[in-house]
């Protein structure tokens, strides 16, 4: 467990194949890849402590801020056991974001153990192509996991600039949160968005509230016990609605280091 510092980023390679653990770019999947200075390879460590004392490892996504979780629906086809997904952490999502660490002695290895029991698993060893994450029963060396502590780094990464394209995709919701132009009481409110970019929704969230773009940080919220993520990536593919937090940019927020050797 001292591998996993509350609100602090890791990340998670397969000790068979070497590949990390990434949230898709559509905000829902999970696979194995190689690159590792990605802010998709990254995830904020959320520590739950349950009243039998039990404590439980929350991860959620740097990129997107969707919980690690598993699900009882089988896992696609070509991969072995349950399915695993990014999750909003709601209270019926409880028990399918909880994961307990279990050290591999001797060795610098650990298996992620799942409420339900089963064993956080990469696919991929024979079939590249099938590089999804799954929950399985038993455990080998696909079950092994190394876990890289990725540093703060000092302030807000340079946000990707717009492509000329992005705003010929599909319209999607933004259901903001902020307090008013001049400090008051915070307040929800919606936006209709089209495309992807993060650059051009901080621009338009900047204008909708009457601050300065430089004035504001944004952090995606997936679900309503999880906890606020500095989006400083493009949005996750797709029109599913976001909730997003506006924070003054002067807040402390911890940013990963993701090209930090």
């Amino acid at each position: 467990m001292e591998q996993f510092q509350d609100g602090h980023h890791v990340r998670l390679r397969c000790r068979e194949h070497g590949m990390y653990l990434h949230a898709d770019k559509d905000g829902r999947g999970v696979s194995l890849r190689r690159p590792r200075a990605s802010m998709n390879a990254a995830w904020a460590v959320h520590l739950y402590q349950e009243d039998d004392d039990v404590q439980y490892v929350l991860l959620h996504s740097a990129a997107y801020g969707g919980y690690l979780a598993a699900m009882d629906a089988p896992a696609p086809l070509g991969h072995r056991g349950r399915r695993v997904e990014q999750r909003d952490y709601e209270e019926l999502e409880e028990e399918a974001v909880r994961w307990r660490p279990v050290r591999i002695v001797p060795g610098d290895y650990i298996l992620l153990r799942h409420a339900s029991g089963r064993f956080l698993r990469a696919n991929g060893k024979f079939l590249p192509w099938n590089n999804g994450a799954s929950v399985v029963d038993t455990v080998s060396t696909m079950t092994h996991w190394v876990v890289e502590r990725i540093p703060a780094r000092e302030g807000m990464p340079e946000l990707p600039l717009a492509g000329g394209l992005d705003i010929l995709l599909p319209r999607r919701w933004v259901v903001y949160a902020s307090a008013g132009a001049d400090g008051g009481p915070a307040f929800w409110a919606t936006l209709g968005f089209k495309g992807r970019s993060v650059f051009r929704l901080r621009s338009e969230l900047a204008s909708d509230i009457g601050i300065g773009m430089g004035d504001l940080a944004m952090c995606v919220q997936a679900g309503i016990n999880g906890r606020p993520t500095p989006l400083v990536v493009n949005l996750p593919r797709g029109t599913r609605t976001l909730y997003i937090v506006v924070v003054p940019a002067h807040v402390e927020l911890r940013y990963p280091d993701v090209g930090a050797e």
